[in-house]
């Protein structure tokens, strides 16, 4: 007996010594990447005029967490990613998109952020959906210029943390484009 209990302390001991301990892993930062504005401008360059973009949102969305939801096990219950996570909160980031982007072509924005979530239809096959409703004042902030509505979802290529970020930059691009699109039919200021 004596010699058994010897060999399973040798055992361990040689377990613990040869590097077999399980190290933790550590959450991912992410954003929505540069905006391909500043991406292609030189380091100098400034923006032309600060304009105010404000992102409102519901309280659960001031979370840096990325939110999911399987809608084909249990629709009311959202889930969060453990290991990504967003580096702001998705309005803030939203913000920062659209103002650096330098898109708002002279107006004055207010985004009201009503989704931002990963949605799986089943274990692999996900899409995201960012929903909001954008309003434009004229430079003095105080004559509405216009409303609008936005919808936007696209599967993700992958049905994980990594597809929701991937989907998300793309969607928050489409969503700069189309908000831009929609400030040039806006009538004059």
């Amino acid at each position: 007996m004596k010699h058994l209990l010897n060999r399973c302390v040798l055992f361990f001991t040689l377990l613990l010594g040869a590097g077999c301990s399980v190290s933790p892993k550590h959450p991912v930062l992410h954003d929505f990447g540069l905006p391909v504005s500043v991406a292609n401008a030189s380091i100098t360059s400034k923006p032309t005029n600060e304009l105010m973009v404000t992102v409102n949102a519901p309280t659960w969305l001031w979370d840096n967490r990325i939110r999911y939801r399987l809608l084909y096990a249990s629709p009311t219950q959202i889930g969060f990613y453990a290991l990504d996570l967003w580096i702001a909160s998705p309005p803030e980031l939203l913000e920062q998109l659209l103002v650096s982007g330098g898109k708002t072509q002279g107006y004055s924005l207010i985004i009201r952020l009503h989704d931002f979530e990963q949605q799986f239809a089943a274990p692999d096959r996900a899409k995201v959906v960012l929903h909001f409703f954008a309003e434009a004042y004229a430079n003095d902030n105080k004559k509405k210029m216009g409303t609008q509505e936005f919808y936007f979802e696209q599967p993700t290529v992958t049905a994980d943390a990594a597809g929701a970020v991937n989907g998300f930059v793309g969607l928050t691009r489409q969503a700069t484009d189309q908000i831009q699109i929609w400030l040039a039919g806006l009538p004059g200021k």
